[in-house]
């Protein structure tokens, strides 16, 4: 075993560690707030702070990657994490909604380092001319880290029934715990460290082809979040009369099969060499929720629709989030790589935030189908975009 494959087992390690607790703490956060009587729209609301500094953390972490390290980044992601549940694993009379929102927020910050360092560790473990090799490495993280979560809102509940909101949390603090003192001595020392020390003023991209991306991945994920987040769980809830363990149980099956489908990507899409495939599949990708829409305006089965519906648009989803992983993973620099992937995934939680807000206020002022139809237009603006990315990868400089 190479000890380039060795460092990527590490790394893959870690996010898959992670992304567990990341999912199962979410799942737990819902139910037992649910539990207390909490609106769906009040507990999104209490991921705000989640999102909003996933964006501040993009932005500061790949500085922070490039001047310390990625091993570091990613390590005190890990610590954090487990700080955010120890948080959480105090008195039921302290668990208020600032003191959870602080968790979350807390929760955010981790997450987004821990990403960060794991997408650009994997630009550093491949041979720059062996693309085809980058695009399978990155597609299999991004989508086994999706299929974690999935299984990590099973967990959650799992573990709420087994040992309840407090002993959940101190279990996953404690396992998270391990993992952390065990990446301490298996991670390479110097990964990610720019040689040339970056100024903070480098946290903002110069490349025309990353801030493109990056653009077309706030467009992007916002389109799926607007609908994803709030207004679908409350829909299924209301409109179909689903209980919690069917909508979350769907929830959690549409995002393990969503993983799946990125770890394939690259099998779907052969190595294209980024526009085309960029610009053709968000194209797809937008007919979907526009079809849902006319489908339920037309008065069709809801229910046969917007599951059908949802089956489909994570399918093309999955693709498009996989295929832009890789082309900034290339795009990127070998020196400083962190800067560049921190800045892309800046946009990345800014679209999510903005998918989050819009989910809530859209769905509640004017229904699902207007979440849907501005689901489209993002889309349609994130191909657009990619129009704009170079027809060959660049060659970018150091600066």
């Amino acid at each position: 075993m190479t000890a380039s494959i060795r460092q990527y087992l590490v790394i893959t390690g870690n996010y898959w560690a992670f992304t567990l607790t990341d999912g199962a703490l979410r799942m737990l956060v819902v139910l037992h707030f649910h539990q207390l009587g909490y609106s769906p729209l009040e507990i999104a609301l209490l991921f705000i702070f989640y999102e909003f500094f996933g964006v501040v953390t993009n932005l500061v972490g790949g500085y922070l990657g490039a001047r310390m390290g990625l091993n570091r980044t990613m390590n005190i992601g890990l610590f954090l994490q487990i700080v955010a549940l120890g948080m959480l694993a105090v008195p039921a009379a302290m668990l208020t909604v600032p003191w959870v929102m602080a968790a979350q927020a807390l929760s955010g910050i981790a997450k987004d380092l821990n990403k960060m360092s794991a997408k650009s560790g994997i630009k550093l473990l491949v041979p720059d001319e062996q693309q085809g090799t980058l695009y399978k490495w990155v597609a299999i993280l991004t989508g086994s880290k999706n299929t974690l979560k999935g299984v990590g809102f099973f967990l959650g509940g799992v573990l709420l029934m087994a040992a309840g909101f407090k002993g959940a949390v101190i279990i996953m603090a404690v396992a998270l715990g391990l993992v952390w003192l065990a990446s301490l001595f298996l991670l390479g020392q110097d990964l990610g460290k720019s040689k040339a020390k970056p100024k903070f003023s480098d946290i903002l991209s110069k490349s025309r082809a990353i801030n493109v991306l990056s653009a077309a991945r706030m467009f992007l994920f916002g389109a799926r979040d607007i609908w994803f987040v709030v207004a679908l769980p409350v829909y299924m809830a209301t409109v179909f009369g689903w209980d919690h363990w069917q909508v979350g149980g769907f929830m959690a099956s549409w995002i393990i099969g969503y993983g799946f489908v990125q770890t394939i990507a690259p099998r779907i899409t052969g190595h294209s060499n980024g526009k085309s495939g960029a610009v053709l599949w968000a194209a797809g990708l937008a007919l979907i929720p526009a079809g849902i829409a006319g489908a339920l305006m037309a008065g069709w089965s809801a229910q046969a629709v917007v599951v059908g519906g949802l089956l489909v648009f994570g399918v093309l989803f999955a693709i498009n989030s996989s295929l832009h992983s890789y082309l900034i993973v290339s795009y990127a620099r070998g020196d400083g790589v962190s800067l560049d992937v921190g800045f892309y995934y800046m946009s990345n939680a800014a679209g999510r935030l903005l998918g989050t807000i819009l989910s809530g206020w859209v769905y509640q002022a004017y229904g699902l189908e207007a979440c849907l139809w501005i689901s489209s237009a993002l889309v349609a603006t994130a191909a657009l975009l990619s129009v704009m990315l170079p027809e060959e990868r660049p060659v970018i400089e150091s600066h």
